[in-house]
């Protein structure tokens, strides 16, 4: 196929592909599935070989969250049945971090719900990532607390963050029907503090939200322009209790062709599958792995993901290796520079003169659930009842976490 074959070799001079044929990418038809994933694939193990990062989400503080985005579990209004409570002390969030380690994990992600950090939330994350640097050796650590004012960046960098998570989630046009409470303009705000304070930059998106193809693409342009290291696709789980609790519109091929897209679009960067994988994805999430090379290992931050020991066992399968805490993520002339998608200015990444974002105005939860840091949306066990059609509601994957962090359980890592 001529589209795949040209963005193979954009991917691998790291050009910026057309808005169109991103689009074709996700128009392109279940016969032709695995050719996009192997097309997809040739771009991934030029960057990343086979090697898959693992990350761990520790959920320092749960629910009762005053932003309204309708994603979101942890959302004012919603009576999801999750579980509720204040910020982890330093060594309670430093024990769980390191049953994910344990596993595996080189990066430690650690996520607040609420708006943004107040000053005192700062000082308390802060010895949070003291400790767990302390006591872990090596560990790369990523916060993920909301909005972030100014001065709040620079802190975090000087205590030992390594990285900040804000997720644009979906596209500008259509953020405003999605969050009220605070703007997109506010989300791009926090990305670029991130940046500027020298921390590497996590941003992603949520698909199957009901968005347009345009909408997907439009999302993901904007990340490019934006420059994060890594980003992160999550896959909605419509959660009881939630306004979007009845929007199943994913299929497992639709997930891949969506994972594909973010491939060809941002080829060096970081790709992460995060929340829903398992729900979404189900039994072809080793296809996934030749798209992605970054996954959330074990329970997400209000629900549960498939066993970290299968975890494992699927990278190994498929013919892939854990990434190890001595080995660098990012391609050397990304690692190097500290850039995003590839640099555009000056790697062939190209302006995004096409990408038709313009300016950004809404929404944005600032919410670490909504991706990123993996939303705690994604959860569920792995694989598809007897006879379910492939696009049919499975709620009977998602299942609300009640081990790990905020519990008296032992978490799944």
């Amino acid at each position: 196929m001529d589209l795949l074959n040209t963005l193979v070799d954009k991917g691998l001079r790291r050009e910026l592909p057309t808005r169109e044929e991103a689009l074709a990418v996700l128009a392109t038809s279940d016969d032709d599935l695995l050719d996009v994933v192997a097309a997809a694939g040739k771009v991934r193990r030029h960057w990343f070989g086979r090697r898959v990062k693992l990350n761990y989400l520790v959920n320092l503080k749960s629910g009762l969250c005053p932003e309204d985005c309708s994603y979101c579990s942890q959302r004012l209004g919603s009576t999801a049945g999750i579980l509720k409570y204040t910020w982890l002390k330093p060594d309670e969030a430093s024990k769980a971090a390191s049953a994910g380690l344990a596993g595996g994990a080189k990066r430690v992600c650690l996520v607040a719900s609420g708006r943004g950090p107040t000053d005192r939330d700062v000082d308390r994350v802060s010895e949070t990532i003291k400790t767990i640097k302390e006591q872990n050796e090596g560990v790369e650590v990523c916060a993920c607390l909301g909005l972030l004012s100014d001065g709040q960046a620079e802190r975090l960098r000087e205590a030992g963050a390594d990285a900040y998570n804000h997720n644009l989630n979906t596209s500008e046009g259509t953020y405003a029907d999605i969050t009220t409470t605070h703007t997109y303009a506010d989300r791009v705000d926090t990305v670029q503090k991130a940046h500027a304070a020298g921390l590497s930059a996590c941003s992603g998106l949520i698909a199957g939200m009901g968005e347009s193809d345009e909408d997907l693409v439009d999302v993901v342009y904007s990340l490019r322009e934006l420059d994060p290291d890594s980003v992160p696709v999550n896959f909605l789980i419509p959660f009881e209790g939630t306004p979007l609790a009845k929007e199943w519109n994913l299929t497992p091929q639709r997930c891949l062709r969506i994972l594909a897209m973010v491939r060809f679009v941002c080829p060096d960067v970081e790709v992460r599958i995060a929340g829903g994988r398992e729900v979404h994805l189900r039994t072809m999430q080793p296809l996934a792995l030749h798209l992605a090379n970054s996954i959330f290992l074990g329970d997400y931050l209000t629900s549960e993901g498939q066993a970290g020991k299968a975890d494992l066992e699927m990278i190994a399968d498929a013919g892939f290796e854990v990434e190890g805490a001595d080995q660098v993520t990012l391609p050397e002339h990304r690692a190097a520079a500290g850039g995003g998608c590839g640099s555009h200015e000056s790697a062939g990444c190209g302006s995004l003169e096409s990408a038709g974002s313009g300016t950004p105005e809404s929404a944005g939860c600032g919410s670490h659930e909504s991706a990123g840091c993996g939303s705690h949306e994604g959860g569920g066990v792995c694989g598809t009842a007897a006879g379910a059609p492939a696009n049919e509601p499975r709620p009977d994957l998602v299942a609300v976490r009640r081990r790990g962090a905020g519990t008296d359980l032992a978490p799944n890592a």
